[in-house]
């Protein structure tokens, strides 16, 4: 009897797999054949991933939304698929319209999976060189440093007497521990 699977995966916990449900549940795929998983694409260590390859026979079929929910690297690809073809396993990417029942299929794989990976790798590189430009026009990156309050002097004079507890230096400045440390360091760099 042939199956018919689907993958779905995101990146983070934050996304969600509502998409690629529907367009599982477009195609027929009972839910007891739907893989899913929160977990990034960069390699093929991830459990329903390894779940849906022992899980798939010979005359099955593997949809995905898009090839790149299944793999995020060219290699990993074509090695997945390589696998599940070596199965006599059939994959399907719906977004790029991918059937590797056809020689025309595995090609188009091919060269979409290499096209992926190239815009992902160029974009990376553009976005740490964005990083690299804006770091030495000295632009600061990242979380907004929290800057000391103005009871922050007498407040660690105090607490340098043993006057305050850390906790109550703490709730006085408003600042958490590891940033009240971070301020106080600067503070005596700056020999105020």
């Amino acid at each position: 009897m042939k199956n018919t699977y689907f993958y779905a995966r995101v990146s983070t916990f934050e996304q969600n797999l509502d998409r690629q449900i529907m367009a599982a549940n477009s195609c027929g795929v009972p839910p007891s054949n739907v893989f899913t998983e929160k977990l990034s694409g960069k390699d093929t260590k991830r459990p329903a991933l390894q779940q849906l390859m022992t899980a798939v026979r010979p005359g099955d079929t593997v949809i995905v939304e898009s090839f790149s929910r299944f793999s995020r690297s060219t290699r990993d690809l074509l090695d997945l698929v390589d696998k599940l073809i070596a199965k006599k396993v059939e994959f399907i990417s719906l977004k790029e319209s991918i059937d590797t029942s056809t020689p025309a299929g595995k090609l188009m794989l091919t060269v979409f999976a290499g096209l992926n990976e190239f815009e992902r790798e160029t974009t990376l590189q553009r976005q740490a060189e964005g990083i690299a430009a804006a770091r030495k026009r000295g632009v600061h990156l990242g979380r907004p440093i929290k800057k000391p309050p103005v009871n922050f002097a007498e407040t660690v004079k105090m607490w340098e007497q043993k006057k305050l507890t850390i906790e109550q230096a703490l709730e006085q400045t408003g600042l958490k521990q590891a940033t009240f440390y971070n301020r106080l360091r600067e503070f005596r760099n700056k020999g105020e």
